[in-house]
This record gives structure tokens, sequence and C-alpha cells, in this order.
């Protein structure tokens, strides 16, 4: 068994805290990714799990042992960094070959020429380099073998940097935004094999990235950190659909969702810019939201009513089967961004006035202390879910 618990875990550089109480469950087989963006913390906790660091309070266990006061080369992980962190002098086969000469060899069978001739030196090499082999040709670098990494892409180099920590064969694979150094296409291209070598070993994955496009594409579950704090742990689509609170809902999501201020009027309504949105909730009169639209949510509408925001076009980006337009909304502060169909909406040109419906069932809504209101089902009252770490 190789899961992940981290416990109450802390950690502090100086007067700044970098991780504040960080519990978190991973199961055996699982691909979690850390999210945030720089400085929440994420890659302090990855390199705790490495034993690159070492956290100031709680206890982090892998499998049945908790690896306290072990050294990262007896946590049965392996680390892949965002540098790579190749050897440039060696050639390919060497830096994959070298964490098994370093665990199977001993410090005279590593000594050049001399370690060769020792008895059942030879053995070992040559399982070392059938197994590397085997690595290179399920990454498709076989062919590589003999260059140096100043010869290779970046996309050949980071396939070099899996497959080193591939041939230890880990319990735990440990991912430092791997694939921030590529270009856009690439990024993309090594998504897809990254995904499909967790399939394919089936060993638990832990995967820090502030790219939301990887975080949701890769992940069983995503836990979303910031300032320190894990603020929610969710598969995708719950973290893009239900988020917990107003700071999960504005990170997630591209382009961000909409924010507006909003007022209860009345049972069963709230005004938002001068419209009036049904919700099946029950909230004192007078009370203050904030309201979250994404930006898929909103319909063309052909005229003013209730739940419709009328606006002033300033830009429309086409991007193809749909269409993302910039709304000046009389009393919101910032501008609204609808998604529309390239094909339903009409032809929108900047400055014409344009109407769009949201229904209440597509909304958020969060109190002033930005934590999520939802219905209590069965009761018509509103409730309140508190900010806390998700486990």
């Amino acid at each position: 068994m190789s899961g992940i618990i981290l416990r109450n875990v802390h950690k502090s550089f100086g007067l700044t805290t970098v991780l504040n109480d960080v519990s978190l469950s991973i199961a055996d087989g699982e691909f979690l990714t850390l999210l945030g963006p720089s400085g929440c913390g994420k890659s302090t906790l990855l390199r705790i799990l490495a034993g690159l660091e070492r956290q100031d309070a709680g206890s982090v266990a892998i499998g049945d042992r908790v690896v306290d006061g072990l050294r990262p080369k007896r946590r049965d992980v392996a680390m892949v960094f965002q540098s790579y962190a190749l050897y440039p002098h060696m050639t390919v086969a060497a830096n994959m070959a070298l964490p098994l000469r370093m665990r199977r060899l001993n410090s005279w069978q590593r000594v050049p020429l001399i370690g060769r001739r020792l008895p059942g030196t030879s053995g070992v090499r040559s399982a070392i380099d059938m197994e590397v082999a085997r690595t290179a040709e399920a990454l498709g670098i076989a062919h590589l073998l003999d260059r140096k990494p100043g010869q290779l892409s970046g996309g050949q180099r980071q396939r070099v940097a899996v497959g080193r920590a591939m041939v230890r064969h880990p319990a735990v694979f440990l991912m430092d935004e791997p694939l921030s150094n590529l270009d856009a296409k690439l990024r993309v291209q090594m998504r897809t094999e990254i995904k499909e070598l967790h399939r394919r070993l089936g060993v638990t994955f832990v995967y820090v990235t502030h790219d939301q496009a990887e975080a949701m594409t890769l992940s069983d579950r995503v836990a979303v950190m910031l300032d320190g704090k894990l603020l929610q742990i969710a598969p995708p689509r719950e973290i893009y659909a239900d988020p917990s609170d107003r700071q999960v809902a504005e990170f997630i999501g591209s382009p961000k969702i909409n924010m507006l201020n909003a007022v209860v009027r009345e049972y069963g309504e709230i005004d938002v810019a001068g419209s009036i949105l049904s919700v099946a909730f029950e909230m004192p009169l007078g009370t203050e939201l904030t309201i979250g639209i994404r930006p898929e949510a909103f319909q063309f509408a052909g005229h003013p009513g209730p739940g419709v925001l009328t606006g002033s076009v300033r830009m429309v980006e086409h991007m193809g089967s749909d269409m993302f337009v910039y709304l000046d909304v009389a009393g919101v502060e910032q501008r609204l961004i609808v998604r529309l169909s390239a094909e339903r909406a009409p032809h929108i040109v900047t400055g014409q006035t344009l109407h769009v419906s949201v229904r209440s069932d597509h909304v958020l809504l969060f109190d002033r202390d930005g934590r999520r209101v939802r219905l209590q089902h069965g009761t018509g009252a509103a409730s309140v879910t508190p900010i806390r770490d998700w486990a």
C-alpha cells in the first residue's frame, strides 16, 4: 500500500508561515494535484513528502510507515523536478541508470575501471542496463540513450526525467510543475502521456501545478491551496461546479467567474444590478450577498425581463464555436464576461446593447465573508458552508 497521510503539518521560514495545519489523505494509486498560485506552499508540501524539507510540526505517513525521521532515499518516492535536474555531462542512459547504480552497487563497485573488475559487478550492471532500456522503450526515448541532455528538446528531457524516476519502481511519484518549461502544444501532449503513465503504473501520484488545465485534466482529485492552507479537496468537476467558498470559485475557471453584489429583497428574490433573480431560499430582507456566475451560465435574451442583465458590448473574442463577450453593466463594478454559442447568438459588435439571462440554478451564492450559501433541501432555508480544510 502506498497511500499518504499528512496530519497537522506546519512549516515556517523565519517569521513567514508557509504551511498552516495541513491535513490530507491520499489513497493508494490516486492521482492528486496540489493546485494554487505561486507562494501558496504547494511545492514546500511536496518537498516535505519527499524528505527534502522537514516540517516544524505534524506527521507524514507513506503506506504503513511514519516517515518523519527517514532520509529521502528510504521513503520509496521518486521526484520529477521543474528543471528536470539532469546531469549535462552524462548520457541519457547514464542519467536514467544513476539511481539504480547508487542503490544496487556499493562504493567500490562504482569506482571507474576498478569497480567493473570486482566480482558480481558485471551482472548487476547488465540488469541495470536492461531496466533502463525497457523504460526508455516504454517512453519512446530508446533512440536517445547515447545523447546528452544538451542535445535534447524540452519534451525529450522531460521524458528522461520521468524515466529516471520510473526505473526505481517507487511507491509514490512526486512531480513539481514538470511541464512548466514546455511550450503550449507540447504541454497538452505531455499531459496525455503522464495520465497514461499513471494508468499503466497504478501507483500514487502527487502533482504540483499552478495551471488549472493540468489539474483538471490529470487528477482524480484536486487540492486547492492558498496562503498555506487547503481550501477544498474534491474531484475536478466538483471543484469547478460546487466550490466551497469564494476563493476557490474565483481561482478555478478561465475566464474567471463573474462576481456581482446582490441584496435579498423579499422571499425567493434577490436584486442583482437592478434585475430580480428568483432563488429558492429564505433569508432576512436586506441581506447582502455576492453572486457568482460562470461565463457559460448566461444565455442570449432578446429583451429585458426578470433574471435578465443588460449591458453595452465593449469587446468580443471569437473562439470558433464560442465567443466571449465583455459587457459594461450599470451597477456592476467589473466588466461582465459572457460565453455564448457563436451559432445561436446573433452577430454581436462592439457598442451594441445586449440582454443576457441566467438561470437561478446556475449561480453560486456567497455571504459577505466569502462562505458558500446553500439551500437546505426540504426547508426552504439557507445554510452557510464554513471555510475549513477539506480532507
